[in-house]
């Protein structure tokens, strides 16, 4: 499977070790930067390519690393197609990926070790979403709104 990644200079290091290991274990990473080290990059010339990546690549996944992750989620949020999670657990990337349908994870490498961030990635790979009922048609209210730009009706409007 390809996975897309994308840092900025706090994840630059996490990045090149995720690289490393989703080779390792059968993967085809695609780095989409940065390419070396600059303590003055910016996180969104990376990270918004890597969700364009994932989103023109049907079946990809993505993980985009910073300092928190917050950023980074944010920016590969902003691609339609992408549903970015911020994971803080192995619990929170099991549960974007089978509740969510997430394709790409966010993780903040000063939050967690390599070890803690390598194990999240590692479940959200190998996690399915779930296609139960309620989470397709959340997730089809989100996609809704993203193409369309029309609310979801509050419950109330259902009738």
């Amino acid at each position: 499977m390809h996975v897309y990644l994308a840092s900025d200079h706090a994840g630059f290091e996490l990045k090149n070790h995720l690289v490393a290991w989703l080779t390792q274990h059968g993967h085809q990473p695609v780095d989409c930067g940065p390419d070396h080290y600059d303590g003055e990059d910016d996180y969104p010339p990376f990270c918004l390519r890597a969700a364009q990546r994932v989103a023109a690549d049907p079946g990809s996944l993505g993980v985009v690393i910073g300092g928190s992750g917050n950023g980074e989620a944010i920016a590969a949020n902003k691609v339609r197609g992408v549903r970015c999670a911020l994971a803080w657990s192995e619990e929170t990337a099991r549960l974007g990926r089978e509740h969510n349908d997430a394709n790409v994870l966010s993780v903040g490498a000063r939050m967690h070790t390599a070890d803690e961030a390598t194990s999240f990635v590692a479940v959200f790979l190998d996690t399915a979403y779930s296609g139960a009922e309620r989470h397709s048609r959340r997730v089809a209210m989100l996609g809704a709104y993203e193409t369309e730009g029309v609310l979801p009706p509050l419950p109330a409007e259902q009738g």
